[in-house]
């Protein structure tokens, strides 16, 4: 009921929204005029032209890029519902190969990118205290923000794990209150400058740009950028909130946050000739144009703010990682649901590593303005490939001129922001695109290895199902052997040949052959559906071999348990298999029996010894196994974690590796006669 009530137009739905969606867009303006003075130097530079042409660049920053490209274009391509980069890419990944190297550089580019979302907007919102006169010693004690900060945000991801879902209720009312709050203190200092109103005329973005007033040029666009970063969030959290409400609250939102970019300027325009700010470095308008009597409210409501963007990011990322993992770029992780929500996700391998990268960050560069250098350069890098594939996504649709027009048009104006941004590369910059480097390459790695690692395999080792159905018959009746198990259950992919790995029918039939009443051969898909769940079922003819088909959405949890005791019993209940009736147990009349799973473990011993593998192929299949060896085990990601689990180590080729430098020097296969002397 929730979850439809927060999908349509409601108030609640709207509320939710704001407290879902808009929390980083929402407070880019604690540091992106900030940003914009710095790059003028001191505020005496900051003159009315330069202040009118950046909050001009600003109002259309936000018009081309989040409201016609993200609101009124990407919104529209939605995946049942889902939206984000991921989401999309399972749109339009039957177009062509390519796109897959789209998707993961701009998924690796927007969860390095995250990691500066809470440094950035919780250290801005602190940092308000150094203007208080009460608050002299943040002033003194530069230590003082950053020890704050890690605090805050120590605080913020250990709660994590606990669950957010009743804070989570605040977050809407209190982000209204932040946006009515920002809106309406700009709107005071506009009646103060109206002549900043000539803003909304694009004469003057322009004219800015190549204006002597901006010593930049054209990469102020870099500093420009940040109050669109929160952009792709929109698109991204479509799926918690809906398409409707987003189109319902973005108006709003964009009001206020242009209320308060002139509101700001405005203020800068009155005071940048006074004496008492004109040579001031790291000056915020955003907290100066506050009166001093309300600004300790305004901080604390802009550190609740922030906070509340930290955990529309945290969980963001949580999100975005769950996709990944469903669309085998990235390896399995322990992925636990701490709320009755069903979207709401907890990572605890995710959540420590921002924890980790965020506060390396916080004590790196211990001011907002330092992190404004790093901040925005690898987003810039994800709503280009965000751009690629909507322009993908449109051609499905047999609209070319408008995707001709949106590559076009929006790449241009992208490439343009990523090349300005591009200035702040050796200023912090090298950190994100160190971090997207990192996790493009463990994508790919596990993606391609997995790619490749199937390439050698493909035929070798695969056999039919259907030649061994006699002998499981068999084995099943055999009352000479000690039951192994009542059903035996393989995660086994079987394909539309009944073929599988030989290693399979090894495990039951050689070694010490497993009797079970019935054999269990079930088979994953993910689907581009995110909330697909659907099963079918093959008997082979038999009553004891069953090949299970289930089909799970790239949302869906692939906790086997969930759904295998539901097909058992559907199975028993239609007389497909024989009820199984077990002699002891708590529970009268159950009829369905114990459960042993058999999860399979590749390994390598040595990739050298296969002369004929490429290097590179080397390179990723060693890699996938590195990353297979350091994640939890298939047991964890499958549910097993409290079933009857065995573990099997097999090779990942059954091609023994050979050396052809080994030779015979003789053999001795006579035994000789006794020497007698």
């Amino acid at each position: 009921m929730e979850k439809q009530q927060v999908q349509s137009r409601t108030l609640f739905g709207m509320l939710i929204t704001l407290g879902v969606v808009y929390g980083d867009i929402g407070t880019s303006p604690l540091y992106v005029m900030n940003a914009i003075i710095n790059d003028a130097g001191t505020l005496k530079h900051a003159t009315p032209d330069y202040v009118i042409g950046c909050i001009s660049l600003i109002f259309w920053t936000l018009m081309l890029i989040t409201t016609i490209k993200y609101v009124l274009i990407a919104l529209h391509a939605d995946n049942h519902h889902e939206g984000g980069i991921f989401a999309l890419y399972a749109l339009v990944r039957h177009r062509a190969k390519w796109l897959i190297m789209v998707a993961l550089i701009g998924g690796a580019a927007l969860l390095a990118d995250g990691t500066l979302t809470p440094a950035v907007t919780v250290t801005s919102a602190v940092e308000g205290l150094r203007g208080l006169p009460a608050m002299t010693s943040f002033s003194h004690y530069p230590w003082l923000v950053p020890l704050t900060v890690t605090g805050i945000l120590l605080v913020l991801f250990m709660i994590q794990g606990f669950g957010t879902a009743t804070i989570g209720k605040s977050f809407g009312p209190m982000m209204f209150l932040w946006f009515a709050g920002i809106g309406l203190t700009g709107a005071v200092n506009i009646l103060q400058a109206p002549a900043i109103l000539k803003a909304f005329s694009p004469v003057y973005a322009i004219q800015v740009l190549f204006s002597p007033t901006n010593k930049m040029g054209i990469f102020i666009l870099g500093s420009v950028f940040l109050a669109t970063t929160g952009a792709e969030a929109l698109y991204s959290d479509m799926g918690h909130v809906g398409k409707a409400n987003i189109d319902a609250t973005w108006p709003f939102v964009y009001l206020t946050l242009i209320l308060n970019y002139l509101g700001q300027g405005a203020w800068i325009m009155r005071h940048y000739q006074d004496s008492v700010y004109r040579n001031a470095i790291n000056l915020n308008p955003f907290y100066e144009m506050i009166p001093t009597e309300l600004r300790m409210a305004a901080i604390v409501l802009a550190t609740i703010a922030a906070i509340i963007a930290s955990q529309a990011l945290i969980t963001g990322s949580y999100t975005l990682v769950d996709e990944a993992i469903g669309l085998k770029f990235l390896p399995r992780m322990i992925i636990k649901h701490p709320s009755q929500v069903r979207s709401q996700i907890y990572i605890g391998a995710i959540n420590w590593l921002l924890c980790g990268t965020t506060l390396v960050i916080v004590w790196l560069f211990q001011t907002s303005a330092h992190m404004e250098a790093a901040y925005g350069l690898a987003i810039t890098i994800t709503m280009l490939m965000t751009t690629i594939l909507l322009t993908q996504w449109v051609l499905t649709k047999g609209h070319r001129g408008l995707a001709i027009t949106l590559g076009l048009g929006f790449g241009s104006l992208e490439t343009i922001f990523l090349t300005a941004s591009l200035t702040k590369f050796v200023h912090g910059g090298y950190l994100t695109l160190g971090l997207t480097l990192l996790i493009f390459l463990v994508m790919v790695t596990w993606y391609f290895g997995n790619r490749r690692r199937l390439h050698y395999n493909q035929d070798a080792e695969l056999v039919s199902l259907l030649d061994y159905r006699q002998q499981l018959t068999q084995l099943s009746h055999d009352d000479r052997l000690p039951l192994f198990a009542t059903n035996l259950v393989y995660l086994a992919k079987v394909d539309d040949q009944y073929r599988l790995k030989r290693t399979i029918l090894y495990s039951i039939l050689d070694k010490r052959p497993k009797r079970a009443r019935v054999y269990w051969f079930i088979t994953i898909n993910e689907t581009n559906q995110p909330y697909d769940c659907n099963y079918s079922v093959d008997m082979l003819g038999t009553r004891n071999i069953v090949e299970v088909q289930l089909n799970l959405g790239f949302k869906k949890s692939q906790h086997v348990t969930i759904y295998l005791r539901e097909i058992v019993t559907h199975l028993i209940a239609n007389q497909i298999i024989d009820p199984q009736h077990p002699h002891f147990g708590t529970e009268k009349n159950r009829q369905v029996g114990d459960f042993k799973f058999v999860v399979q473990n590749q390994q390598i011993m040595d990739l050298a010894s296969y002369p004929a593998m490429r290097q590179l192929d080397r390179l990723l299949i060693g890699g996938r196994v590195l990353l297979q060896n350091i994640t939890p085990s298939p047991a964890i990601w499958y549910g097993l974690e409290f079933s009857d689990v065995l573990e099997e180590t097999t090779p990942l080729f059954t091609t023994p590796a050979t050396d052809v430098t080994l030779t015979n020097h003789a053999i001795r296969h006579q035994m000789q006669p006794p020497q007698h002397h």
